[in-house]
């Protein structure tokens, strides 16, 4: 009898023990299901949030663009004027004239287009960011471009902030295309832009602007006169901008 008695007992404990595994199991699924529940109201919460973020966001852009200047990491620029404000000041074309001592070159500045390479390049110009400066690159072949907008000439300098890229999508350089030049890292756009004097190959990686509308001659006759090193050097004709005048300005 005491051996019957003692696998009852023991039957019981196990059969406590599994009544208790189970009371324990529903106990953290209700919670889980709690926990769930919560977790749930949160994302509708932070999604409800995110949305009135949004709209806010929406409603703070709706009279047009807003332009973000970043700190570059390269460090101070050489000639600090400040940055430029958020709201792009011009949202149509832009006429400008950049003053040379080898002589004018006149441009259509794509305020439309790129809103933020403009509103950055006209605060540069009538800050005279760009006065006294001199045009460091020339290249010649697949790529003709002058490029200019480095107060260094060293091809490292900048205006001491940076920019996202624009206009890139199935952007082309041909002919007359004003374009920003950047460096490899993603958007990387200060003060350093280039002018094409001849139909260039590019990945559409660089913002497109604007366009030489007058003084594609006088680029031509800076490219006969070649670079050092031959094909992609400094000119050999110094090239200096001396003012760069914003139209209406």
């Amino acid at each position: 009898m005491a051996g019957k008695d003692r696998k009852k007992q023991l039957a019981r404990q196990r059969y406590e023990r599994q009544q208790q595994r189970r009371e324990q199991e529903a106990a953290r699924a209700r919670r889980l299901k709690i926990i769930g529940s919560v977790a749930a109201v949160a994302v509708v919460v932070a999604g409800a949030t995110a949305f009135m973020v949004l709209n806010k966001e929406d409603k703070s852009t709706a009279a047009g663009p807003q332009c973000v200047y970043h700190d570059d990491a390269q460090g101070s620029a050489p000639k600090d004027v400040g940055r430029p404000p958020g709201k792009p000041a011009h949202t149509g074309v832009v006429q400008a004239t950049m003053k040379t001592n080898r002589g004018d070159v006149e441009m259509q500045l794509y305020g439309g287009k790129a809103p933020c390479t403009v509103n950055s390049f006209t605060f540069l110009a009538q800050k005279d960011f760009y006065d006294k400066t001199e045009c460091h690159r020339l290249t010649s072949g697949g790529l003709s471009v002058l490029q200019c907008g480095d107060p260094t000439a060293s091809g490292s300098g900048g205006p001491g902030y940076r920019f996202a890229n624009e206009n890139t999508d199935g952007a082309t350089y041909t002919e007359g295309t004003l374009a920003m030049a950047h460096s490899q890292a993603p958007d990387s756009n200060g003060s350093q832009f280039f002018m094409v004097y001849k139909d260039s190959q590019l990945p559409p990686d660089y913002t497109v602007f604007g366009k030489i509308t007058k003084g594609l001659d006088v680029l031509k006759k800076i490219a006969d006169g070649g670079s050092e090193p031959k094909g992609d050097g400094k000119p050999k004709k110094k090239v200096e901008i001396q003012d760069v005048a914003i139209a209406g300005k």
